[in-house]
């Protein structure tokens, strides 16, 4: 398009985003505004996307960073031809795709869930580590910023990444408008401040007038041929641009225009201009050979392995069976071991450093794009990232996270490294699936079961070699649960999972020396869990007692007390968890001071049958 044909075009999204926003009676009509003109230039002559195919391999890849200007989304939509102008006005209605921020679960051209600021750029970055390195593919990554989110510490996360990892295939375009929610930003129209920013992590950037649709085409066009490094589009806007009502003015962020019909009638009216946006190169994504054999690590009963050893073993082994497997991790591989996976197939390891939200956004970002992430670091340090998991399940991301060094068991290394929140975090996430393996053999099968579930999925493991209870033809299936001691006799059921579970076995075998029978469960699938065997358990036994690793608040005890919530029978249910801040001991020191040791668990369940006996 030339230049008048381009300002047509930014005035009609302009106009859209306001009939937009009326018809809602809601929505960010003057954060579209002030983006209006950036988008009509990429969208006429950057942008290389076939709307009938958005699997295209070599599509573009547009993220709106800046969620909450999804009119402006929703208007280029319809001027490409994507949506009607009809669907167009039924923005953020009950039943329309066209949701207050935009999501893939409703529209196929979305690559992932925004709204929660300081996201897109960092999931940008994992798309385009995905271009460059795996799917070696020569398409474009275009992210479009506010500048408010720049407040965000996960933008620079991926800022730095980005730099090192010479992502030129990434472009993030910035509508510095100048305005937030509740008034001016922390640098205005600064450009420059925001320049240098970028240029100490090793950006190219280009500084313009956000509205002179010209220098947005040649600043576009200079990114496209800046090689080595990724391109930042700094672009002075003003938000609510071309209604004098609103122009530049504060306090009217989120709302629609006061006069809607004047508003358009100073913007020229509707118009019906229509955009084809350029096709897409022919390409095919090659990857690496998969046999569909997976052959797992196997352990002998009765040896000593650490789960997270049975991790690395088996995500190595995953990733010979299955050539869409990808590893990411922070910078603790040597502890998370992923480093096995790193050895054996170095072409598709993210080394992602410690910024947490990067390695969660660069997974979601690889995800987006096919492939099947296994992101890793310490159990605790996954709740930095908690923000991303819960956008990564908005987007339906398959999403797999590791958490190791989970719990007071790991020893002297004191609470900031323990995690004793991450079951709770995980269980509350919607569509989850949470794990926790108590042997080598059960984490084997885990990790190769949870490659083909949807949804975030996560695996805890542990740091301390723990015996290999189970032998190495177990089946696990999601959902269930084992039971490991069981008699007619039973006063009791003790629940357990992960490092508890070895405690309760030992605790059974010293209650039944003692003419207690105790029935022990090994409750690894923490959700879903397994309703049927816990409901049995409780007809039969009368009592459960959950004993966790982890808080009591959201973790086992709480998934089992939910197993009862449906208004039928609630058996009696006491809980052995985590009640102390704990310190730095050994970690069966850990276990005992907690009180969800095998004596403690023993001593837990003789007060429950001398109390029942008494009753």
């Amino acid at each position: 398009m030339n230049t008048a044909e381009l300002a047509e075009l930014g005035q009609q999204l302009r106009v859209d985003s306001v009939r937009a926003a009326a018809a809602a009676g809601s929505g960010h009509p003057t954060s579209s505004m002030s983006a209006a003109d950036l988008m009509a230039v990429l969208l006429a002559n950057h942008l290389r996307y076939d709307f009938e195919r958005p699997e295209h391999p070599a599509n573009d890849r547009f993220v709106l960073s800046k969620g909450h200007a999804s009119p402006l989304l929703y208007a280029a939509y319809k001027a490409a031809g994507a949506v009607e102008d009809g669907e167009m006005l039924t923005f953020r209605k009950l039943g329309s795709r066209l949701e207050g921020h935009p999501t893939p679960r409703r529209l196929p051209w979305v690559e992932t869930a925004t709204g929660s600021l300081g996201q897109g750029l960092p999931v940008g970055v994992g798309i385009a580590l995905a271009g460059k390195r795996l799917d070696r593919v020569d398409y474009r990554v275009w992210v479009l910023c506010g500048d408010s989110e720049l407040a965000e510490g996960s933008v620079w996360e991926a800022a730095e990444h980005a730099g090192h990892e010479n992502l030129d295939n990434l472009i993030a375009i910035v509508d510095v408008n100048r305005l937030g929610q509740r008034g001016p930003t922390r640098h205005g129209h600064d450009l420059d401040a925001y320049a240098r920013r970028f240029q100490a992590f090793g950006w190219h950037t280009v500084e313009i007038d956000g509205h002179d649709v010209d220098k947005i085409d040649r600043a576009y066009g200079e990114a496209l041929s800046t090689t080595g490094q990724p391109t930042v589009i700094l672009a002075r806007t003003l938000k609510g641009k071309g209604v004098a009502a609103v122009e530049d003015r504060e306090g009217l962020h989120g709302k629609p225009l006061p006069d809607a019909e004047e508003a358009i009638a100073e913007l020229g009216g509707p118009r019906d201009v229509h955009v084809r946006v350029s096709e897409p190169p022919a390409a095919a994504v090659l990857r690496s050979a998969t046999t569909d054999v997976l052959q797992l690590p196997r352990y002998d009963q009765g040896d000593e392995v650490a789960t997270r050893d049975a991790f690395g073993a088996a995500l190595a082994a995953l990733g010979s069976a299955r050539g869409d497997v990808v590893a990411l991790d922070g910078e603790v591989g040597d502890s998370t071991r992923t480093e096995e996976f790193a050895k054996a197939h170095p072409d598709r390891f993210f080394e992602c450093y410690i910024a947490e939200q990067q390695l969660v956004a660069a997974a979601v970002g690889m995800a987006a794009r096919g492939w099947v992430p296994f992101a890793s670091t310490f159990a605790a340090f996954l709740s930095r990232a908690y923000d991303f998991v819960r956008m990564a399940s908005i987007s339906g991301s398959g999403l797999n996270l590791v958490g190791s060094h989970a719990g007071v068991s790991i020893g002297q290394d004191g609470p900031s490294q323990m995690g004793l929140e991450d079951l709770a975090m995980f269980r509350a996430v919607y569509g989850s699936t949470v794990l926790y393996p108590c042997d080598a053999n059960q984490t084997a099968r885990l990790v190769g079961a949870m490659a083909g579930l949807d949804g975030v999925r996560y695996l805890r493991t542990s740091r301390g070699k723990s015996p290999v209870v189970y032998g190495p033809d177990e089946e696990f299936p999601v959902g269930g649960s084992k039971t490991l001691r069981s008699s007619e006799d039973d006063r009791l059921t003790v629940v357990a999972a992960g490092v508890t579970v070895p405690e309760a076995l030992a605790a059974a075998d010293r209650l039944a020396e003692d003419g207690i029978r105790v029935r022990v469960v090994d409750l690894y699938s923490v959700k879903p869990v397994d309703e049927e065997t816990l409901r049995r358990a409780a007809q039969e036994t009368g009592c459960l007692l959950t004993v966790e690793d982890h808080h009591p608040e959201g973790g086992l005890g709480d998934a089992v007390a939910e197993a009862f919530a449906d208004g039928g029978p609630v058996p009696r249910l006491v809980r052995l968890a985590v009640r102390v801040m704990p310190g730095s001991a050994a970690p069966d020191e850990q276990l005992h001071a907690a009180g969800i040791d095998a004596a403690g668990i023993a001593a837990a369940a003789k007060l429950l049958v001398e109390e029942a006996v008494v009753r």
